[in-house]
């Protein structure tokens, strides 16, 4: 049971939704979201993979949310990586990035299969604040470091004393070069020591690292992690466990 101080956050890779997965279609699997969140309670949920008849449906599933972090217009197969958080939070500002060299128009970095992008986006509730970001990383250790290195400068277009929760799959496993570099700028990892995989393929079993990360830095400390691995009405969200972490928080 979440406490009133305490601010819970998920990331979650929504796997394509135009994928040709058979039994684990979107059309399948969809229904699993609505218990998922009831389940979870979060008040921020970054997202990755998310097409837009998704964002759609995830809208309608989740009333008691605002989102951010949509492109409009988009092609169908669009990926985005949305930010939903709970109406009682309030969206002070927002931006998108793509992770390259030219972020505010549709790019990449040399190197990277496709555009990869990030979401930030600066929140407020009473008297507290807070920067939440999500992110995609490709699957190229130089790129992820890359990468690493712009979300480092993006945030500094952000109130400096603002606590930072930065969620996403990054493609790699902590250890990792990107991993380390935000460790060296501040950031820790919420399953330091815990490093259960994060991706399952549809099968519930471990099949990879623990390439969904959630990072923080500032005055926070977390008080929850876990790796959600329950299946709901007998069907997984996602080829990804979601990640979800509770943090208490002093006001800035």
């Amino acid at each position: 049971m979440q406490r009133p101080s305490e601010t819970t956050i998920m990331s979650v890779n929504l796997r394509f939704g135009l994928a040709d997965d058979g039994e684990n279609a979107w059309q399948h699997r969809c229904q699993a979201f609505a218990p998922l969140f009831e389940n979870c309670t979060p008040d921020f949920i970054g997202m990755q993979e998310a097409n837009n008849f998704q964002t759609e449906y995830l809208t309608q599933t989740l009333p008691d949310y605002h989102v951010i972090g949509l492109r409009d217009p988009s092609p169908p197969t669009w990926q985005n990586n949305p930010i939903f958080y709970k109406k009682k939070w309030q969206c002070l500002k927002h931006t998108h990035y793509f992770l390259s060299d030219t972020p505010h128009m549709e790019s990449k970095l040399p190197g990277s299969r496709w555009p990869r992008q990030c979401v930030i986006g600066l929140f407020k509730s009473e008297e507290k604040r807070l920067i939440i970001a999500t992110t995609h990383f490709d699957f190229d250790s130089g790129v992820q470091t890359r990468s690493a290195e712009l979300i480092l400068k993006f945030l500094t277009e952000f109130p400096e004393e603002v606590p930072v929760i930065l969620t996403g799959d990054f493609n790699a496993s902590p250890g990792s070069p990107a991993h380390k570099l935000f460790e060296a700028h501040g950031f820790k990892d919420s399953f330091t020591g815990d490093h259960s995989s994060t991706f399952h393929g549809f099968t519930g079993e471990d099949l990879g690292g623990h390439i969904d990360w959630i990072l923080y830095r500032g005055e926070l400390r977390m008080t929850h992690a876990r790796v959600v691995k329950e299946a709901f009405h007998g069907v997984y969200p996602s080829d990804h466990f979601p990640v979800l972490c509770r943090f208490q928080s002093r006001v800035p």
